[in-house]
């Protein structure tokens, strides 16, 4: 397969239909993490066994405390696509998004396992020994928060210049440093498990990322500054997470980057008719269920509607008919 069709399956999710994400300023600032969803389809294609993926996004000043829809879906998506061609996958989300990630899990062909971090403390620690995490070939992060900066991981990033700590002070009050945020700059870690710590240097697992707005893991790839310098708003210098990947991929929806993800990696392997049966259809009944049962709520409108981002569904759905028509389906 050419290198081609994977820039036409990036190109398809690398868009911004509501100029709200990190891929609006890439026209001005150039791209952020190039070639990596060609690298990250590579490692998946050719060595990938046991994979975990995390997802979910608490929102919880919403009129209904939920998750939002941008991740899971996205999720269950890579999921399926790995489960038809032999990789066992298993979502792991916190009992904050439990409810949502399940339900958009029950919406998949065929059973994918939901792992719930109920205790942090114990719970992580139980999964990395367990069955399904003591095998792990992969660990893969859709639109989940991880924490921010501190001067620490400032320092240790890797850059052409010199390390920016008198514009960090300045710039990051101490109450907002190594913190989850969502958008608005809030804390939030309250409301979110710290999965992020399933991400260690040194580890023989392979990570990759997966966000549209700088606050998510695998974000740390990414140079502080230069990640807030594409935020909008006063507050974004607090936002970018400083959890790193191996790979890290930006598409204008987190679930974008997941589908992108999913076709290329089939694409390698030549079995992208198993893509066949997640049709337009299936994404609707999946964000619907999601919506209806979990409950979720779009994350940007804070409405429990079966949107993503904002987007309308026949917005949304543009990236993966296309990705279809690219593939042949």
């Amino acid at each position: 397969m050419s290198a081609s069709l994977i820039d036409q399956i990036e190109a398809l999710v690398r868009r911004d239909p509501a100029g709200r994400g990190l891929i609006s300023t890439e026209a001005q600032l150039g791209p952020l993490c190039p070639h990596h969803l060609a690298q990250a389809a590579e490692s998946l294609a050719t060595t990938a066994r046991h994979v975990a993926i995390v997802t979910g996004f608490f929102v919880p000043d919403a009129e209904f405390p939920c998750a939002e829809t941008d991740g899971p879906p996205g999720a269950v998506l890579l999921a399926s696509a790995l489960e038809s061609v032999g990789v066992r996958a298993t979502l792991v989300t916190d009992s904050f998004c439990a409810s949502a990630v399940q339900a958009a899990a029950r919406a998949a062909a065929g059973p994918i396992p939901v792992e719930v971090c109920t205790d942090p403390a114990a719970w992580l620690d139980d999964f990395v020994n367990s069955d399904r995490g003591s095998h792990l070939t992969h660990l893969i992060a859709i639109e989940r928060v991880g924490p921010s900066h501190d001067e620490q991981s400032l320092a240790a990033q890797p850059r052409n210049t010199s390390v920016p700590l008198a514009k960090f002070r300045a710039a990051v009050p101490p109450a907002h440093r190594n913190h989850c945020h969502n958008v608005r700059g809030q804390l939030i870690d309250s409301t979110t498990a710290p999965l992020h710590l399933l991400y260690k240097e040194g580890s023989d697992v392979k990570t990759i990322g997966i966000g549209d707005g700088g606050n998510e893991i695998g974000m740390g790839c990414i140079p502080w500054e230069d990640l807030a310098r594409r935020i909008e708003g006063d507050v974004s210098a607090w936002i970018p997470c400083r959890i790193a990947t191996d790979w890290n991929l930006i598409a204008g929806t987190s679930n974008w980057g997941a589908f992108a993800l999913a076709a290329a990696t089939l694409a390698l392997m030549n079995r992208v008719e198993a893509l066949r049966p997640l049709d337009e259809e299936f994404h609707r009944q999946l964000l619907e269920q999601m919506v209806a049962d979990g409950p979720a709520i779009d994350g940007m409108t804070r409405r429990r509607e079966a949107t993503v981002d904002g987007l309308p569904f026949a917005t949304y759905i543009q990236s993966w008919l296309g990705i279809r028509r690219l593939l042949g389906l």
